[in-house]
């Protein structure tokens, strides 16, 4: 590339994050349609459909329109978490942005190249999505062209992602409000890789221990410390080291290479592993400290009611972690809503909320009654095995069509499209249900059907952390329970039968 040439970078991505305990899979319709991200879209309707939207990809467009890139759109795509990736859809997909990078690089030569992937994808035929991915590209383009990452803090870190990346980059906020910054950042380390013609030395370490997701969060120790000091610190402290990535992984993958693990990128051999040596013996050496309470339901709603007897303001948040839709969960168990019954917690200062359902099934049939009217349903408790529906009798409360923007840290400017959507009541308790598996992360999902969040006495949550960006700041107090359902507090409990020998399964204590 010379001086005056405008730099050609090729821009797509294809996200998705595996529970393989999880009940649903992945197919192609999946990452067709919109929910709380955009759905499939290729070329110039790519770049509208992400356009405003606080993802990784639209950072990195931003960056590479500040250069001066032309910038070659590609097909990008996301799915909400859930069990395996069909091998019908990971190949219709993987075969698009393929048939795209040709495209481009017929056209004219290739620059480089930015992906902006998730990095905890297992497919049906393939345990490393990322890495085949990749793989593939680079078996169709080579080895010269500059190859970008950015991937999400839950990225299950492997080898083949690793050895075919130039550079891999990841989020280091958890709730992840900073998406856009990290595909920023990633196109930043392409454009430096682009303009110097070389490749960077590379070091990859893995510690050998499981992180709950919870423990993950980086509003506590030790994650709060690991991103906010210690990683910052040894990249403004050495020269030397041009990126460095730490990822906490994602427990609920069943796969050889599973869990936490960091990635440097030097000028030479010496400074990646010393930056890397460093910062994993920073993780080791806080392993004892990846823990906190998790609380049973009746025990959570115990001590909501004595905290909202105190002064103060604001609901108490419960996290219905085991069935958020973001790790997996189908978003319709129904132990945590059982639980609010048989406490009588609409009774509550406040009331008592949960949300948000994904039944369709339930939305539809309220939307076949007026405001106000009386119907008899079967909630949830249709997808996860064991649970059952909750059977009775509804007052439908507000409707809506499922269609909103986001307004919180996270998902400010994502444009939902749930389908009907309702607020429903049942015996004092106050239910949002949707048409679509969404993680409950921002508040516009309850003022659609006009719930104020911070009037709310307790607020349940099918969420597991990503709604502390924009529920912590105005809960009095937020407790993460246990229901069942299948993103597993602790992944301890499971039979992993894939998982590589010596990982433990929790943290040593």
């Amino acid at each position: 590339m010379g001086s005056e040439e405008m730099a050609r970078v090729a821009v797509g991505g294809f996200q998705h994050e595996t529970n393989t305990f999880a009940p649903v899979k992945a197919d192609f319709g999946a990452f067709e349609r919109a929910g709380g991200w955009p759905g499939l879209a290729r070329g110039e309707a790519m770049l509208a459909a992400v356009d405003g939207v606080h993802i990784p990809v639209t950072g990195a467009l931003e960056t590479l329109r500040d250069s001066g890139a032309d910038i070659v759109p590609l097909c990008w795509s996301a799915a909400t978490p859930s069990a395996h990736v069909t091998e019908d859809a990971f190949e219709r997909i993987s075969a698009m942005l393929l048939e795209d990078l040709r495209s481009a690089a017929a056209a004219g030569p290739l620059d480089g190249i930015y992906l902006d992937l998730h990095g905890a994808m297992v497919c049906e035929h393939f345990e490393d999505g990322e890495g085949e991915l990749l793989r593939r590209i680079r078996a169709a383009l080579g080895d010269e062209i500059p190859i970008a990452v950015s991937l999400d803090l839950h990225v299950n870190l492997t080898e083949a992602m690793v050895r075919h990346a130039d550079v891999l980059d990841i989020y280091r906020t958890y709730p992840h409000v900073d998406m856009a910054e990290t595909g920023g950042r990633t196109a930043g380390h392409l454009l430096r890789l682009m303009a110097s013609g070389g490749k960077w030395a590379k070091a990859f370490r893995r510690p050998e221990f499981l992180i709950p997701l919870n423990f993950g969060c980086t509003d506590i120790d030790p994650p709060r410390a690991l991103y906010g000091e210690t990683l910052p610190g040894l990249l403004a402290g050495d020269r030397g080291l041009n990126a460095l990535a730490l990822a906490m992984g994602f427990p609920l993958s069943d796969i050889a290479e599973a869990g936490p693990g960091l990635v440097a990128y030097g000028d030479d051999a010496a400074a990646a592993n010393r930056a890397a040596d460093t910062l994993i013996n920073a993780v080791n050496a806080r392993e004892a400290a990846f823990g906190s309470r998790i609380w049973s339901p009746d025990a959570a709603i115990d001590r909501a009611k004595d905290l909202l007897s105190l002064p103060g303001t604001g609901p108490v948040v419960l996290a219905d972690t085991q069935d958020n839709p973001g790790g997996g969960g189908p978003g319709d168990t129904t132990g945590l809503l059982r639980a609010l019954i048989d406490n009588n917690a609409g009774a509550v200062p406040g009331g008592a909320v949960i949300g948000v359902f994904n039944d369709p099934e339930s939305a539809e049939k309220a939307h076949r009654h007026p405001v106000g009217a009386t119907v008899d349903l079967d909630l949830g408790g249709k997808l996860f095995p064991g649970d059952n529906p909750l059977a009775g009798k509804f007052e439908v409360v507000a409707l809506g069509n499922g269609c909103f923007t986001g307004t919180g840290p996270m998902w400010g400017g994502a444009r939902y499209e749930m389908g009907a959507y309702a607020r429903l009541r049942h015996k004092g308790v106050d239910i949002v249900v949707g048409s679509k598996p969404e993680q409950a992360g921002d508040q516009s999902m309850f003022r659609h059907v006009g719930i104020e969040p911070a009037s709310v006495g307790i607020l349940a949550l099918k969420s597991s952390v990503h709604f502390r960006a924009d529920f912590a700041p105005l809960a009095r107090d937020v407790l993460t329970v246990a229901a069942p359902g299948p993103v597993y507090a602790d992944p301890a409990t499971l039979d992993f039968k894939n998982l590589r020998p010596g990982c433990r399964l929790r943290p040593a204590s």
